[in-house]
C-alpha cells in the first residue's frame, strides 16, 4: 500500500511539476517583454526590451523540450524520492541542483540548435520563478504528509530483527519523530523473552518466526538491528528478506567500534568502510581550501598591515623582550611546527610556559597582551603561517606537544584532528570553547569540523569569528 502511495504522489508532483514550469515559463515572459503590464518595466526596475526579440510563440516551442528535461533532472537530483526524513535544507538543496543542471542543458540545447536570441534576463527570471515555486509547493505537500503522518495516516510498517543498543537508538528517533510516520509492529530476537518490550515496542518472536512473519504481508519493511555478535545470523537474514522481495535495511550495531559518520568505498566490487569520512582527504577539495586560505592570507595581510605595525610599536614600548612569540605546536599528519603570535606575555622560562595555559587573572600577561588576546589581536602573526602552509584561516586549533602527548592518552579520538591542517580559528572557538574549557567539547567540534567540512562552513566560521558572540569567551 506505502509504495502505490508513493507511486500516486509521484505522479502528483510530476504533473504539478510540469505545470509550475510552464507557468514560471509564461510568467517570466511577460514581466520581461509585455511593457502593457509589467510591473518590473513600469517601474523602471528593468528596462523596456529594445529592438528584435521573438514572439510568444516561438519561446513556448522551446517548452517542448524544457519541460520533459527538468523531470528527468529532478528523477536523478532525488526530488521523486521518498521524503520520510528529509530536511527541507535537503529539499531546497536538491532544487537548486536540478534547477542548475537544467539551464544549463537548456543553454546548451539553444546554443547547438542555434537560437542565440533568448534572453538573458528572461532565463534568469525563468529559474528564479521556477525554483521559489517549486520549493512553496514542496513545503506545501511535506507539510500536509507530516500532519497526517502524526494523525496516523500514511504509516509505513516495520518490523525490527534483533534487539540491540541499535535497536533501542532507533526506536527512539522515530518516536522522538512522528511526522516521519513508521509504525514500529514488534522485534524478533533470539536472546529477549516475548513479551519484553522497549516503548512501548514488545519483543514478538524469534529470527526462525521472519519467513512466517513476511508471509502475511503486513510489513512495508524490515529493519534489521542485530548485535555484533550476531552478524553471523545476517545473510540468512537479508535472504529470506529478499525472496520475500520486502525493502530491507541493515542498521549495524558498531558504533562503540566506529563512533562517528563512516563512508564505504567500492573497490572492484568489495565495499570498503572507511572508519572515518575526511573531506579534505580528498586532493580537490584540499587545493579549494588552499586556494582560499592564499587569498584570504593576502587579503587579511593588506587589511590588518597598519594594526599589526601599531601593535608591533607598542609592544617593544611597553616590555622588553622580543616582538614575535614562537611556540612549538602539532599541525597536519603530527608534524610540528612554529605558530607566530605577538608577545602577550613576560618573557618567562620555556619549561614553564610549555605546560600551562593562560587564565583568568594571569599575572604574566601585560596590560597590552590583556586586550590583544581579549580582542584575538595577539593571533595576527598566523597570517604569515598560513601563507607558509603550516596552517589555515580555519581548522581546529593547533596544540603544544605536551599537551598532545597528555591528552592522546586521555580523550579517544584526540589524535584525528590532525588529519586536516589547523587554523587561526575553528569550529569550538566560535562555540566558546578556548584556553582553559572542556578539552573534550573542543575535540566534540573539531571532529565536527574534519567530518563535515564544506567551503560554507568555513564561511560560516570566519563571519562568527568577527561577529559571533562567543568567540572571545575565555579569552584571557
Amino acid at each position: 500500500m506505502i509504495r502505490e502511495n508513493q507511486r500516486l504522489l509521484n505522479l502528483f508532483h510530476i504533473i504539478i511539476d510540469a505545470l509550475i514550469i510552464a507557468a514560471a515559463f509564461l510568467l517570466s515572459y511577460e514581466l520581461r517583454f509585455n511593457e502593457l503590464w509589467s510591473p518590473l518595466i513600469r517601474h523602471h526596475i528593468i528596462s523596456p526590451p529594445i529592438g528584435y526579440y521573438l514572439r510568444l510563440d516561438q519561446y513556448l516551442n522551446t517548452l517542448v523540450f524544457l519541460i520533459p528535461c527538468f523531470i528527468i533532472i529532478y528523477r536523478f537530483c532525488g526530488l521523486y524520492d521518498p521524503k520520510r526524513t528529509n530536511s527541507k535544507r535537503h529539499e531546497l538543496y536538491c532544487l537548486i541542483k536540478a534547477n542548475l543542471f537544467g539551464i544549463v542543458y537548456g543553454t546548451a540545447i539553444l546554443y547547438f540548435i542555434k537560437q542565440t536570441d533568448y534572453a538573458r534576463l528572461f532565463l534568469t527570471m525563468f529559474i528564479m520563478i521556477n525554483l521559489t515555486a517549486d520549493y512553496i509547493f514542496r513545503l506545501i505537500v511535506m507539510s500536509i504528509l507530516k500532519l497526517l503522518r502524526k494523525r496516523g495516516k500514511n504509516l509505513k510498517h516495520i518490523l525490527l530483527v534483533g534487539y540491540s543498543r541499535m535497536a533501542e537508538g532507533y526506536i527512539d528517533r522515530l518516536r522522538a519523530h512522528p511526522e516521519w510516520g513508521y509504525y514500529v509492529h514488534g522485534i524478533l530476537d533470539d536472546n529477549k523473552p516475548v513479551g519484553e518490550s522497549y516503548r512501548n515496542v514488545d519483543v514478538i518472536g524469534n529470527t526462525r518466526q521472519l519467513a512466517d512473519l513476511l508471509a502475511t504481508n503486513k510489513y512495508d519493511e524490515i529493519a534489521i538491528t542485530l548485535r555484533i555478535q550476531e552478524f553471523f545470523k545476517l545473510e540468512k537474514i537479508v535472504a529470506t528478506c529478499e525472496k520475500s522481495g520486502i525493502h530491507t535495511k541493515f542498521i549495524p550495531d558498531y558504533n562503540h567500534i566506529i563512533p562517528t559518520k563512516p563512508y564505504t568505498e567500492d573497490l572492484d566490487g568489495i565495499p570498503v568502510i572507511h572508519v572515518r569520512h575526511v573531506p579534505l582527504s580528498s586532493s580537490f577539495n584540499n587545493a579549494i581550501k588552499r586556494i582560499v586560505d592564499l587569498f584570504g592570507g593576502i587579503v587579511a595581510l593588506i587589511i590588518f598591515a597598519i594594526p599589526m605595525l601599531l601593535l608591533s610599536l607598542i609592544i617593544k614600548i611597553t616590555s622588553p623582550g622580543p616582538l614575535i612569540f614562537k611556540q612549538v605546536r602539532v599541525g597536519l599528519h603530527n608534524r610540528e611546527f612554529a605558530m607566530y603570535k605577538f608577545r602577550s606575555m613576560r618573557v618567562q622560562e620555556e619549561s614553564a610556559e610549555k605546560k600551562a595555559w593562560t587564565t583568568a587573572n594571569d599575572p604574566r600577561v601585560t596590560s597590552i597582551g590583556k586586550f590583544m588576546r581579549k580582542t584575538n589581536l595577539d593571533e595576527l602573526p598566523q597570517i604569515f603561517n598560513v601563507l607558509k602552509g603550516d596552517m589555515s584561516l580555519v581548522g581546529p586549533r593547533p596544540e603544544r606537544p605536551y599537551f598532545v602527548n597528555k591528552f592522546k592518552e586521555e580523550i579517544p579520538r584526540y589524535m584525528i584532528k590532525h588529519q586536516v591542517r589547523p587554523g587561526m580559528t575553528g569550529w569550538a572557538q566560535v562555540n566558546g570553547y578556548r584556553g582553559d574549557t572542556s578539552i573534550t567539547k573542543r575535540i566534540e567540534c573539531d571532529l565536527y569540523y574534519v567530518e563535515n567540512w564544506t567551503l560554507l562552513l568555513d564561511f560560516k566560521i570566519l563571519f562568527l569569528t568577527f561577529f559571533g558572540r562567543n568567540t572571545n569567551k575565555n579569552a584571557y
